[in-house]
């Protein structure tokens, strides 16, 4: 009763957190918006209006398709897509500070191996899958499910500088093509999964601290109670 009350109550914090998250960031670049109209500035309107999007369609999917994701998950999502195309592209951090390049893809790596992991995890405690990965590959699974989503990223940045003309592959010093920037990101993003890796081998063999244990067991529920 007592940990049932507990898984109650940190769903309700992280849900208002959620939601709080997701009003302030949608108003700020409300109101960028207004100003990059105002300025004609369309491409910036355009990315404003897709970032936008893309931080509400999870709520959409789940109020539409009952499809859930972890708030805490969602948020770091949301935060994350507001920092590298908004703040980074539109607000002009990546030329501002050389550094926030790195800092976003060391972030992409730790949140997508996490993400990786969950979803092994989950598959591996659930009744319907009928096998057992060990502790090794689950960690393996997500970090190459990290990799391989920076590396998708990657893509997704040449594409915008490609057909948008956009600058997301960052010249340097030596190379103007962008192609070092690139993979100092997919090393930046290979050294995160790395770091998200060990830890999930780590909290698979070792004494599991108990807000993991909680957080994760909200998520096999969830999955429990979907509708078949």
């Amino acid at each position: 009763m007592i940990d049932a009350s507990i898984d109650r109550a940190s769903r309700h914090v992280a849900r208002r957190a959620h939601i709080l998250v997701l009003v302030a960031l949608q108003a700020i670049m409300a109101l960028e918006a207004i100003f990059l109209i105002a300025n004609g500035e369309w491409m910036h309107v355009f990315l404003v209006i897709a970032v936008s999007a893309s931080i509400i369609v999870p709520e959409v999917l789940r109020q539409r398709l009952g499809v859930e994701i972890p708030s805490e998950v969602q948020i770091l999502a949301s935060i994350f897509l507001f920092a590298s195309l908004f703040l980074g592209e539109v607000r002009d951090f990546y030329e501002r500070f050389w550094w926030w390049d790195i800092a976003l893809h060391a972030t992409a790596g730790l949140l997508l191996g996490l993400v990786g992991f969950i979803v092994a995890f989950v598959l591996n405690q659930s009744a319907q899958v009928h096998f057992r990965m060990r502790p090794m590959f689950v960690a393996l699974f997500a970090f190459l499910f990290s990799v391989s989503l920076g590396a998708l990223w990657e893509i997704f940045e040449f594409g915008m500088d490609e057909f948008f003309g956009l600058t997301m592959q960052k010249p340097v010093p030596g190379d103007p093509s962008g192609l070092t920037d690139t993979m100092r990101d997919l090393l930046v993003d290979t050294l995160g999964a790395a770091l998200i890796s060990l830890w999930g081998w780590y909290y698979l063999t070792h004494r599991r601290p108990r807000y993991v244990d909680t957080w994760v067991g909200r998520m096999l529920r969830r999955r429990s109670r979907r509708p078949r």
